[in-house]
C-alpha cells in the first residue's frame, strides 16, 4: 500500500499532506520533509502497530516544484527528447501554464526514460 503525500512549496521550505489520512508536516527541504512525514504517518498508525517506511510514500510533486528540486534535469534537452516546444515546457516549469494530464504523463513518461537509462549505466575505470 503507498500513501500518497502531496508537497506544496512554502515561503519557507515545503509542507506535506494525505488527503487519505490527517497528516500534515512541514519541512526546510523536501529529505526533511520526508523524514516529518513519515514520523508523522508512524505517530499516526502507532495505535495499529502498523509501521510506515520511506517505500510506503508516493511523493506528488507539481511540476515547477519537481524541475525546482532536480535542477540537474534540463529542461531544454528534455523538451527536446520528448518532442515538447521548449518554450511550452517552460512556461509549465515557471507555472505561468497548467498542463492538460496528457501533458504531465507525456513529460513523466519522458522523465521516468531518462532515469532507467541511467540507473544501468556503469562507467569504465
Amino acid at each position: 500500500m503507498k500513501i500518497e503525500i502531496i508537497v506544496e512549496k512554502t515561503n519557507t521550505g515545503y509542507s506535506a499532506y494525505s488527503e487519505k489520512y490527517p497528516v500534515y508536516t512541514v519541512g526546510n527541504t523536501l529529505a526533511e520533509l520526508k523524514i516529518n512525514a513519515l514520523e508523522a504517518l508512524n505517530l499516526f498508525f502507532e495505535k495499529q502497530r502498523k509501521h510506515i517506511e520511506e517505500k510506503d510514500l508516493k511523493i506528488t510533486l507539481d511540476l515547477p516544484q519537481f524541475f525546482e528540486f532536480y535542477k540537474v534535469i534540463n529542461a531544454k534537452a528534455l523538451s527536446e527528447r520528448i518532442g515538447m516546444n521548449q518554450s511550452l515546457l517552460a512556461q509549465y516549469i515557471n507555472g505561468n501554464k497548467r498542463p492538460s494530464t496528457a501533458q504531465t504523463n507525456r513529460i513523466l513518461k519522458g522523465v521516468q526514460q531518462v532515469g532507467k537509462e541511467l540507473a544501468t549505466i556503469q562507467f569504465v575505470n
